[in-house]
């Protein structure tokens, strides 16, 4: 069973949707570069942050320009983890991690495994999405599943499957990929960022019917009691 982030969580009706369907893990968008309606402010991340139970992971879903401005929004918001579409090197990604003593999560894009395998050890884990041509993912595209999963064996870091993702076919995903989690915006979703509480639980049920075969290397979800 791949561990599940709902992502693009944007009001705590939202939050409390994703949690009582057994998710592990929430993304809030903020301090992004691209347009999406799943956008928030810092604040209104903090306080959803703030929001989640003990136990579910928050994470920050973020695009800046240079790693003071990532650990900046990260000490505003203050997620248990951070997850970053940027083109930092491992000693930039050494300074987010140090200065804000979160998990680090690197994005990279589906035919861009060549940084993966670079960066490998130098985060927590690592989401392979389909990319835009700005960079930014929940494209809604689904990608190469078979590579991923190849990629996902390659490596010592943890790998989260996005891109495209649906309550119909998550489960295949799952057991091709065998990622340690999957995660998921646009699949779950009405309109203007709002998400479909009935598409959320089938979601997170359906993630649960893939098999995975490869051992599970655990991202501890942190309370954010103390944060």
């Amino acid at each position: 069973m791949a561990r599940v982030k709902i992502c693009g969580i944007t009001q705590e009706t939202d939050l409390s949707a994703a949690v009582e369907a057994g998710a592990d893990a929430i993304g809030l968008i903020s301090g992004v570069g691209v347009n999406t309606h799943r956008e928030i402010n810092p604040a209104t991340a903090a306080d959803l942050a703030a929001a989640a139970p003990p136990f579910v992971t928050t994470t920050l879903v973020t695009t800046p320009s240079d790693p003071s401005e990532a650990v900046d929004i990260a000490r505003t918001v203050a997620p248990d983890a951070i997850q970053l579409h940027s083109e930092f090197d491992g000693d930039e990604l050494g300074y987010v991690r140090a200065e804000t003593e979160a998990k680090l999560l690197l994005a990279v894009g589906h035919d861009n495994h060549d940084r993966a395998r670079a960066l490998d050890g130098a985060v927590d884990a690592v989401l392979v999405d389909s990319t835009s041509e700005d960079g930014g993912g929940g494209t809604g595209q689904t990608h190469d599943w078979e590579a991923t999963g190849h990629l996902a064996r390659e490596l010592t870091s943890p790998v989260v499957l996005a891109g495209g993702l649906t309550p119909e076919n998550v489960a295949k995903a799952v057991q091709i990929a065998e990622p340690f989690g999957v995660d998921v915006a646009s699949g779950v979703e009405l309109d203007s960022g709002k998400k479909d509480h009935n598409a959320v639980a089938r979601f997170v049920a359906n993630a649960g019917r893939g098999v995975q075969l490869t051992p599970w290397l655990s991202i501890p979800a942190a309370s954010n009691s103390g944060r």
